[in-house]
């Protein structure tokens, strides 16, 4: 195997694969231990990108109201700045506030209440979760997705991240705004704390492209073993 090269985004047709995947099918796998966070924590990095421990993080409280648009707010990673995300309209058509009633019922605080923490992080059981470890396949080898690449390159959560980066980049531009593009990838290059347009943010996250729009989690929730 050759040296990391560094990480690559997901190819359209490597996002098509993983979100069409067994988590987001109709059949559970044999000994399967499935999880809410399974279903909601990749959807919303796509949608967001947000790193996995910062989806981890995210409390009830941090899903707020802007001049009437529902938005996560971030604020907890170090290496990059808080910011107001619009929620994307396909996480509501996959349940999101049907879920956010059972969260809300079961009087948790934290949106992905069963995603557990390892010395006050989230990211590690992500990633293991996600990309396997030792001996243990990840959801991206049960997809047929290789860790690495044949040219070295890396695919992991936060490959994500990058799908989310090339999209936004490209409607910032078409909407006239590197500001917009900056403040939502939480770049430093923003100068500002806040972003006042919100409705020029809610432009460009509603732009991305649904990666699959037959996704609900009641369907996840109602898999059956084969």
């Amino acid at each position: 195997m050759k040296s990391h090269l560094g990480r690559r985004s997901f190819s359209a047709m490597e996002l098509h694969t993983l979100f069409h995947g067994y988590i987001y099918s109709d059949q559970r796998l044999p000994r399967e231990q499935a999880k809410h966070w399974h279903f909601w924590l990749p959807l919303i990095a796509y949608y967001t990108g947000a790193y996995s421990d910062e989806i981890g993080h995210l409390q009830l409280t941090d899903i707020i109201n802007r001049d009437g648009i529902a938005c996560f707010n971030f604020h907890t990673h170090g290496k990059i700045k808080p910011r107001i995300i619009p929620i994307h309209q396909a996480l509501f058509a996959a349940g999101l506030r049907e879920y956010l009633d059972l969260v809300k019922q079961q009087n948790h605080s934290r949106l992905l209440f069963d995603l557990p923490s390892k010395s006050g992080r989230y990211s590690e059981k992500v990633r293991i979760w996600f990309s396997g470890e030792g001996e243990r396949a990840g959801y991206l080898q049960k997809c047929d997705i290789p860790n690495v690449d044949q040219l070295g390159m890396k695919t992991a959560i936060s490959s994500l991240r990058l799908n989310f980066e090339q999209q936004v980049r490209i409607f910032a531009i078409q909407a006239n705004s590197k500001d917009a593009f900056n403040y939502l990838m939480g770049f430093i290059d923003y100068p500002e704390q806040a972003f006042a347009d919100i409705a020029l943010l809610n432009q460009v996250i509603q732009q991305i492209r649904n990666i699959n729009s037959h996704i609900h989690w009641h369907r996840f929730t109602a898999r059956h073993s084969p």
